[in-house]
């Protein structure tokens, strides 16, 4: 673990859902009408209390239609991976370009991270040839960081920007949870199916002073917990693994990164005003907020992604911070960007709105 001061800024980002909008009530239908020979009647009876709850409403998924992901096979999936992955980043990328009014010729590194998917050339030279980012552009392709992967990210792009020249560094993160889609009657596989959306989001990293200053950041992992949260192989493919025991695991070391950062700059929780809290699922959000003592008033634009995308997995936090920003946040004010997942870990970044 460590905290470092920082001066770089994040001079503009942006979000990019995946295109497939479905309900909650649509999905539940999707899973009776495909897969309910292999499903126990306990199963569906879960499957129907889980997609009934009020804390998502819908999410997007990175497919033009439904039937796609019915029994896809591992090619296509990982074909469909690589197209929407790349896709959904250069969007999000050419939207923070423009905001921060900067040209793909500014772009100096980039660094996108994802856990959905694994293709070789990663998949930031699909984002050079298709958004015409120099050759001798520096790339970081980041794998295996789970839903917490946004953060160590941010490190990395700060990092490669460096204290000299004009030049833009590009953060993004990416994630087709859909891609790893698995039916059966684990626990795991059930919650898994009732959470995790698709999307994409970037952010343009400067030395100008404005936008957010990255002030500092801290992650811890507990590795003796990683069975807790992860990915597993079976028959070559991905499986999602979650324990039911996770929120308490989560939240002691959410406000173990949380208390390093505010002590960065000699702050309490209550001298933040804005929290871009990661949409884990509800009982973990209420959990990690219990264990900092964040007021439920702050939590707000955590709840309205969570409704309206569910857990898209590392990009969820700039998403949430987006609604943040919609809401507004006035120069001078905190906010902290947290986010937890595989690992087991949890990281943690405060700025300044400039």
């Amino acid at each position: 673990m460590s905290i470092q001061e920082r001066n770089a800024h994040i001079a503009s980002f942006a979000v990019a859902p995946a295109p497939y909008i479905a309900d909650q009530a649509t999905a539940e239908e999707f899973m009776r009408s495909h897969y309910s020979d292999r499903l126990t009647s306990r199963s569906l009876s879960i499957i129907h209390t889980l997609f009934s709850h009020p804390s998502i409403k819908k999410r997007h998924f990175a497919i033009e239609r439904i039937e796609t992901l019915v029994d896809e096979e591992p090619d296509a999936r990982i074909a469909r991976f690589t197209h929407w992955s790349a896709e959904l980043t250069a969007q999000a990328i050419q939207k923070a370009l423009t905001q921060a009014g900067a040209n793909v010729s500014d772009v100096i590194g980039l660094v996108v991270n994802t856990c959905t998917g694994y293709i070789c050339p990663g998949i930031s030279t699909y984002l050079i040839e298709k958004l015409g980012l120099s050759h001798t552009i520096r790339t970081y392709d980041l794998v295996g960081s789970g839903c917490g992967g946004a953060i160590p990210n941010l490190q990395v792009a700060e990092s490669l920007l460096g204290k000299n020249g004009d030049g833009v560094v590009v953060s993004a993160s990416v994630e087709i949870c859909s891609a790893t889609l698995q039916v059966d009657n684990d626990i795991s596989l059930i919650l898994s199916n009732t959470l995790f959306g698709d999307g994409a989001a970037a952010a343009v990293l400067s030395n100008r002073p404005e936008g957010f200053e990255m002030v500092a950041s801290a992650g811890r992992y507990v590795p003796e917990y990683r069975d807790m949260i992860r990915y597993v192989h079976k028959n070559g493919q991905l499986y999602n693994q979650l324990s039911l025991k996770l929120p308490q695991t989560v939240k002691k070391a959410a406000a173990s990164v949380v208390a390093d950062v505010l002590k960065s700059r000699s702050l309490a929780v209550r001298d933040v005003k804005h929290w871009a809290v990661h949409t884990g699922g509800e009982k973990i959000i209420n959990a990690v907020r219990d264990e900092i003592g964040i007021p439920e008033e702050r939590l707000q634009a955590t709840r309205k992604v969570l409704a309206e995308y569910g857990n898209m997995s590392s990009p969820t936090v700039w998403f949430v911070l987006d609604e943040l920003e919609q809401q507004g946040i006035t120069p001078g004010e905190w906010c902290v960007m947290l986010a937890f997942g595989a690992g087991l870990s949890a990281h943690a970044f405060l700025f300044q709105k400039r």
